[in-house]
């Protein structure tokens, strides 16, 4: 695999995708990202096998492949790096990522993309569309009262009830010190 792209797109979506990496896993490949080359993208994705995030950002590829590496450690890898093109290049002998970057050239340890589980695939029947925008705003309406407290993890969520073209969001801590209601109808009719 050898890649270009920007510091800037790469580091806004290792971002995006490490929000779906697990901090405490049994298994090592959770605490990975996947980077593989898709359809003249960069796609960037991680699982802890409840929630997976994909991001796919523009680059230009030299040469197809895929890997993993370590999510922590290549976030803030390309976080240090400057705001210039990134190129990744895949030592598919030694199993190593290099990374270079102006005069930079650290590199990560990376393991098959064979053992990072799949991502689920939506199923798109019954979905709805939405702008986002609005789902954006109905988020910010209520996830301030979700709860913080990891011992109560049903809490840490927000409720999302769809009816129909009707959308409502909710979220407690439990305290009954706060809670909230988003209730919007679609803009868009179901797919």
């Amino acid at each position: 695999m050898k890649v270009n792209v920007l510091q800037e797109s790469l580091a806004r979506g290792l971002s995006i995708v490490s929000r779906a990496v697990s901090p405490r896993s049994t298994l090592p490949v959770l605490s990975n990202v996947l980077v593989a080359s898709d359809e003249g993208r960069l796609r960037l994705s991680a699982t802890n096998l409840e929630l997976g995030i994909t991001c796919w950002i523009g680059a230009k590829i030299e040469e197809e492949g895929s890997t993993t590496v370590p999510a922590r450690t290549f976030l803030d890898l390309v976080g240090t790096l400057p705001q210039e093109q990134v190129s990744l290049s895949l030592a598919t002998a030694t199993q190593t990522l290099n990374v270079r970057c102006g005069a930079q050239t650290p590199t990560s340890s990376a393991l098959m993309p064979r053992s990072s589980p799949p991502l689920p695939v939506p199923e798109m029947e019954g979905a709805i569309l939405l702008n986002v925008a609005d789902f954006k705003d109905m988020i910010s309406q209520v996830i301030f009262a979700a709860s913080a407290d990891e011992a109560r993890p049903v809490l840490m969520g927000v409720l999302v009830s769809v009816d129909k073209d009707t959308i409502i969001m909710a979220a407690a801590d439990g305290s009954g010190c706060r809670c909230a209601r988003a209730h919007f109808p679609s803009l868009c009719p179901s797919l």
